[in-house]
């Protein structure tokens, strides 16, 4: 770097009074050459320079040596001679005894450090030429550009950036076109705000040379955030919207790249359609140079996301230009990101017709099939998808047979080509000519990019499955059949919420079928389902507690779910705030209390508190939740009749049961093994139902005629097929094959015969047979003699064997009578007889049952009783007997808990007296069963005698 400059030197004599006087006759001028800058100013005697230094420039003809004041010679009186060095900063007026006169001297800077402080001229020439090298060095690269940083060279600059002279503003505004691609200045000029000066030289009096690097500043600056904001707050769009019609290419390239960065944000986007940027845009579209044509369908695909500006390029013919950009083969480079503002404008309906009017989805068709570039294909297929949620399109998209198209894009080498092929299908499935045609293929396609390695593939293939199976049981079972039930379940281990939301959705697609939900389930999916159930993501959670609804429908599965620890998290899900998840988390709360062990669990996790507090809530409760809630205290009917106090006909009891008495809603009821544990106390005697025994044997076979006769009979009554139905519900829970595995659940062999399945398979079976089931329960109980097992499997709930008694004599000699009523009222007699007998009113406070319960419980050393053993029992003690007893033989009735001790059942009968005409069935009625005061008698319930037995 070079910079010249022309410096004086004067010498002037002075007088010996040291006072100023005229210039003498020789007033000697010499050039300093080469003069440092920082040596300016009044070079006097102070300047400390030798006299060959001083004598080096100076030489003048016949004039006697010039003696220059130095260090030894000064002072007022002794300097005869004072230089004086003169250049363009001096600012301090001069001496009128001294002479101005100025020859140019050429100095030359090789230091950029120099060229810097002459930013600092207030001479307009020495600016320019500044400004010119530094804008020369600035060009040679990003290393000269951070030495002008480090040299502060921004900071004069920006303020030349206003400067008066055309010349001196242009030079400037060109160094800041160079320097903003630099990180480190753009962070400077973000904090020195100089924004606004830069958007003032686009004004249109400036020259074109200050619009092309003005913008091109602006560009460089536009590609971050912050910046973005400050050029749209200081009004920068609005000149560069002006320029776009600028004649000088380079403006508008600048211009629409600057433009195109300022779109990205909304607030921009429609602040240009204020602007109606669309018409000079558009225009850019003809340009001869390929890179504004391109900068501008570019702008173009941003903005066309927005309605208004769709309609704005509708209306100004854009529709047209973009046709023949793609029909032209020349522009092929072009043609991608055209294809991308088609796909935006599609989603416009006028937009679309006009397309269809033009032939341009057979084009966009043809694009797909026959371009070999990805990018193309990829745009095309994302235009197909848009345009595919019409059903006009689809319709069209049909008959022109797209299905084939896709399937062939599935196979591409270029994932965005697969990822919008597999969205294209997605939303082609709505039309069910495109779900047949993937019968037969595309779905093997689908179920191998699922094994993809890449995350974005995999959900969009995932959700083109959820979409082919929804609703459709054949695309389900070709999923499965192709291999699909291992790639899905792997998928939801996938970091992609959206893939595996889609995964669990084809799952539960899937699990519709039973053969399919079969298998899904020998996959271990319950352990792949636990950590979706625990995302953070509402849709994932949703998705995956809906699969385990559909998938958690028999005892296996239910218990590989609790195994895995998925309990816990569905429960949780039943505080989200988020209605759909609540929705499905009630609805696989609702299937996996399928059981009672599920149930218990459940309600022990806080199910049962959390569905209660929901319902209680108008705005959060569904008909999910509240059937949930039901579903849990039907199939843990010791907490029900505890929390409620009432067991209706339809609720079975089973073996295990256990009344603890009244408890208040939100007190957890302990398990029944917990109670046994306990040492006996004051408390109430918890009542426990239990017909499981092995001192008892079954009814011999020769009974089993009249026993098949009288299930036969009593199997057409209401209560019985609600049990008969519940059983079925509970696939098979209870019957005689689970009875060996789950002994502390099952019905008791003595009685098991009434069911529809035992009805046929224990019927003529021999003592031999009947040796060989006690025998396997004895190897079944072989664990706790031994030691062998874990204490859960090793804890069987206290025999009753008088309540095996009382299920073996009822089945024998109640169960044959066919008159419903007569069976009540004999039941009720056998109740009564075995509680104590009849008591009267009058001496029903001298009947001294507490003390027999008290013994009992000193006896078992347990607070829980079982129902046997008790023979001194009142009310409720004798309700819960006919019961149980009542259900054993599938006579409904239902259980009323009273206060202070009462408890009563209620049955339904016909009445007789009140048979319709045209031999219409009568009306039921309800009836208090007496088993205390008149054993065996019914009291029509609201009666005032059912009301003396029902209260003190």
């Amino acid at each position: 770097m070079s910079v010249f400059w022309m410096v004086y030197l004067i010498l002037s004599p002075g007088q010996d009074s040291g006072e100023p006087g005229q210039p003498g006759p020789c007033v000697r001028r010499a050039p300093l050459r080469y003069l440092p800058l920082n040596a300016v100013g009044l070079w006097g005697s102070q300047a400390g320079v030798s006299t060959a230094q001083a004598h080096a420039g100076a030489d003048c003809a016949g004039a006697a040596p010039c003696r220059l004041a130095t260090s030894h010679n000064s002072g007022l009186a002794g300097a005869r001679w004072r230089r004086l060095v003169l250049f363009a900063r001096s600012e301090e007026p001069l001496p009128g005894w001294i002479s101005l006169q100025f020859d140019p001297l050429t100095v030359e800077s090789k230091k950029v450090a120099t060229v810097v402080l002459m930013l600092n001229s207030p001479e307009e020439e020495i600016l320019a030429k500044a400004c010119e090298a530094i804008y020369r060095f600035a060009l040679k690269g990003e290393e000269n550009k951070a030495t002008l940083l480090e040299l502060g060279a921004v900071e004069p600059l920006t303020k030349l950036l206003t400067h008066e002279d055309k010349i001196v503003r242009r030079n400037a505004t060109m160094i800041f076109g160079i320097m903003a691609s630099n990180n480190d200045v753009k962070k400077l000029l973000r904090e020195l705000d100089v924004m606004n000066s830069v958007i003032a030289r686009l004004a249109p009096e400036e020259e074109v040379v200050i619009h092309e690097f003005a913008s091109l500043c602006l560009a460089n600056m536009s590609v971050e955030y912050t910046s973005k904001v400050q050029i749209f707050e200081q009004g920068g769009l609005e000149p560069l919207i002006r320029l776009l019609s600028s004649p000088d290419p380079d403006v508008k390239k600048n211009s629409i790249e600057c433009i195109y960065n300022l779109v990205q944000d909304f607030q921009c986007r429609a602040t240009l359609q204020e602007l109606n940027a669309i018409p000079p845009i558009l225009d850019l579209l003809k340009s001869e140079y390929p890179i504004i044509q391109l900068l501008a369908l570019k702008t173009l695909g941003v903005i066309t996301n927005d309605k208004e500006s769709r309609a704005m390029l509708r209306e100004n013919q854009g529709v047209d230009q973009l046709i023949k950009i793609l029909e032209t083969k020349e522009l092929n480079d072009l043609h991608i990101e055209a294809l991308s503002v088609v796909a935006n404008c599609i989603e416009d309906m006028d937009i679309m017709v006009l397309i269809q009017q033009t032939g341009g989805l057979k084009k966009l068709l043809s694009f797909a099939e026959n371009s070999t570039i990805p990018e193309i294909q990829k745009n095309a297929a994302r235009a197909i998808a848009k345009a595919a949620y019409d059903p006009e399109n689809r319709k069209l998209f049909h008959e022109l047979e797209v299905e084939k198209c896709l399937v062939s894009l599935l196979g591409s080498e270029n994932d965005g080509t697969k990822i919008a092929a597999s969205q294209a299908i997605s939303a082609m499935c709505e039309n069910s000519g495109t779900k047949e045609f993937f019968n037969n293929q595309g779905i093997p396609q689908l179920i191998q990019l699922l094994k993809s390695d890449s995350e974005e593939v995999r959900e969009a293939t995932a959700l083109a499955l959820a979409n082919l199976t929804t609703s459709n049981p054949a695309n389900a079972k070709a999923a499965a059949e192709g291999d699909g039930i291992d790639a899905l379940i792997n998928t939801l281990s996938s970091k992609r919420d959206g893939a595996i939301a889609n995964a669990a959705t084809v799952l539960t697609n899937m699990a519709m079928q039973e053969p399919l939900r079969l298998s899904i389930q020998s996959h271990d999916v319950m352990h792949a389902l636990l950590s979706p159930l625990q995302s953070a993501n509402t849709i994932v959670q949703s998705k995956a507690a809906l699969t385990v609804a559909a998938t958690a429908c028999d005892t296996d599965a239910r218990t590989e779910l609790r195994n895995a620890g998925g309990l816990e998290p569905l429960v949780e899900l039943l505080r989200s705030k988020n209605e759909e998840v609540r929705r499905n988390a009630s609805w696989a709360v609702m299937v996996c209390a399928g059981d009672e062990p599920m149930a218990m669990e459940l309600c022990r996790l806080g199910a049962l508190d959390i569905l209660e507090e929901i319902n209680v809530s108008v705005s959060r409760k569904n008909k999910f939740s509240e059937a949930a809630y039901n579903k849990l205290l039907n199939n843990y009917l010791s907490l029900k009749y505890s929390q409620t106090g009432y067991l209706s006909s339809s609720n079975i009891i089973s073996d295990g049961f256990y009344d603890y008495g009244r408890v208040n809603s939100g007190t957890k009821l302990l398990p029944l093994k917990d109670l046994c544990l306990q040492e006996p106390s004051d408390q109430r005697a918890i009542l426990l139902i239990n017909s499981r025994s092995s001192d008892v044997s079954p009814p011999p076979s020769t009974e089993d005629k009249s026993s098949d006769v009288g299930y036969g009979r009593s199997i057409s009554s209401s209560s019985s097929l609600r049990r008969a139905s519940k059983e079925k519900t509970n696939a098979g829970f209870g019957s005689p094959t689970e009875e060996k595995s789950e002994p502390t659940s099952g019905r008791n062999t003595a009685v098991s015969k009434s069911t529809t399945k035992e009805k046929g398979s224990r019927k003529g079976r021999g003592k031999k047979e009947e040796e060989k089931v006690k025998e396997e329960e004895e190897v079944a109980v072989a664990p706790k003699l031994t030691g062998e097992g874990s204490l859960e499997k090793e804890w069987f709930p206290p025999s009753d064997p008088d309540f095996c008694v009382y299920v073996y004599e009822v089945t024998k000699s109640i169960l044959p009578i066919t008159n419903i009523k007569e069976q009540i009222e004999v039941l009720a007699k056998y109740v009564a007889e075995k509680m104590g007998g009849k008591i009267p009113k009058e001496k029903l406070q001298d009947f001294s049952w507490e003390l027999h319960i008290s013994e009992l419980k000193f006896q078992l050393k347990s607070n829980v009783v079982p129902i046997g053993l008790i023979k001194k029992g009142i009310f409720y003690h004798r309700a819960l007997l006919f019961k149980a007893l009542a259900d054993k033989i599938g006579v409904g009735c239902s259980l009323v808990r009273g206060e202070y001790g009462r408890a009563w059942n209620e049955v339904k009968l016909m009445n007789e007296s009140r048979k319709g005409v045209m031999g219409a069935l009568p009306p039921l009625e309800v009836y208090i069963v007496d088993l205390m005061f008149h054993p065996g008698s019914l009291i029509k319930l609201r009666s005032r005698e059912a009301d003396h037995y029902r209260f003190l």
